[in-house]
């Protein structure tokens, strides 16, 4: 047994400082990015655009293929959840993928993801974005999978975890053969890790320990989970993430494949929301929960939202914000010129 006595740092616990800027207006701010590949064996002498790095998260009361068709309309990015069927996918990607084209797969490392991804393959089906997800990225059979799935797909962008460390970070990229490692344990908004297992790792300290060494060997990293606020995003960024993934904040609007409740009216109320570790996702997927497993995700209803473009506007409006206060008109500029400080309260609390 060891502990580790310095303290880290979740999103709650810290402000970005301002600084004196040369900006003149909100809209000089440049919110896409570009990246190279660190494992992609296609080569590109220059950066690719990878749009505005936000992605709607992989899951079945979020990232619908109606998320993906509003979102890519703002040069954002959608984690299409593993439970499509082949048929769905193919027309999807083969009917709609020049017009949507911010779109990441999702897949597991189980046997039935394996062959779907092979009928897939066979099918021609243009997958150049993939994410390989599981709640645990620190099993060996993992890292053997996502080189598996590499060898598969030499010239996709493949993102993988999840993880919160920076040696299975580099673990994944150096050896998994990945792009991109995504960092986030327990801090999901429909996650139950921490209260089921104990297990877990604040945020933010996690985003700035595993940039650090996914930057090192010329990887990227993911920040999923925790996301609460438009300037929890911004943090995100400011600690050393790539992209930033979401997932509850991005639930209860009608873009959601989502059951609704509505009102004595007859007006939609709320939505039902749940985490892919819960025991609702695994008996709708798997067809119930094995003996074996806890349940580590919960079950709720978050209030009716409309359409996700109010919502992306105030994201995207709040990072342009953000840059604005801490002095630079580039979004791939803000975690130089990020100063954290540490507060006993992020914001006042309305009586």
């Amino acid at each position: 047994m060891q502990i580790e006595h310095d303290i880290k740092l979740d999103f709650n616990d810290v402000l970005i400082k301002p600084k004196r800027s040369q900006a003149v207006s909100r809209a000089d701010v440049e919110l896409t990015r570009k990246f190279k590949f660190l494992n992609c064996e296609k080569k590109f002498n220059d950066p690719i655009d990878m749009g505005i790095p936000i992605i709607a998260a992989n899951m079945t009361t979020v990232s619908s293929f109606n998320m993906a068709r509003a979102l890519a309309k703002h040069n954002c990015w959608t984690a299409l959840h593993k439970f499509y069927s082949v048929e769905e996918i193919e027309k999807f990607f083969k009917e709609e993928y020049e017009t949507v084209r911010r779109v990441f797969y999702t897949t597991g490392i189980a046997k039935p993801d394996l062959e779907k991804l092979k009928i897939l393959s066979d099918l021609s089906v243009p997958i150049p974005y993939i994410i390989i997800d599981v709640p645990n990225g620190y099993m060996q059979t993992f890292v053997d999978k996502c080189k598996q799935i590499r060898d598969m797909f030499p010239k996709s962008f493949i993102m993988g975890g999840n993880v919160c460390t920076p040696e299975q970070t580099q673990e994944l990229l150096m050896i998994g053969k990945l792009d991109c490692t995504k960092v986030g344990l327990g801090n999901g908004a429909g996650c139950l890790t921490r209260h089921t297992t104990g297990v877990g790792f604040p945020q933010l300290s996690a985003i700035i320990s595993c940039a650090d060494a996914a930057h090192g060997v010329g990887g990227l990293i993911c920040s999923d989970g925790g996301i609460r606020m438009p300037g929890d995003i911004a943090k995100a960024i400011g600690a050393g993430a790539d992209f930033v993934m979401i997932g509850g904040y991005f639930s209860g609007h009608e873009e959601c494949d989502a059951e609704i409740i509505y009102d004595n009216n007859g007006k939609p109320k709320s939505m039902k929301f749940y985490g892919m570790s819960s025991e609702m996702a695994m008996e709708k997927h798997y067809g119930k929960k094995a003996s074996y497993r806890a349940s580590e995700g919960r079950v709720m209803e978050v209030p009716y939202k409309g359409s996700i473009n109010k919502t992306i506007e105030q994201v995207l409006g709040g990072l342009r914000s953000t840059c604005t206060y801490v002095g630079t008109t580039k979004l791939k500029d803000l975690s130089k010129c990020t100063t954290f400080i540490r507060v006993n309260r992020v914001h006042d609390n309305m009586s």
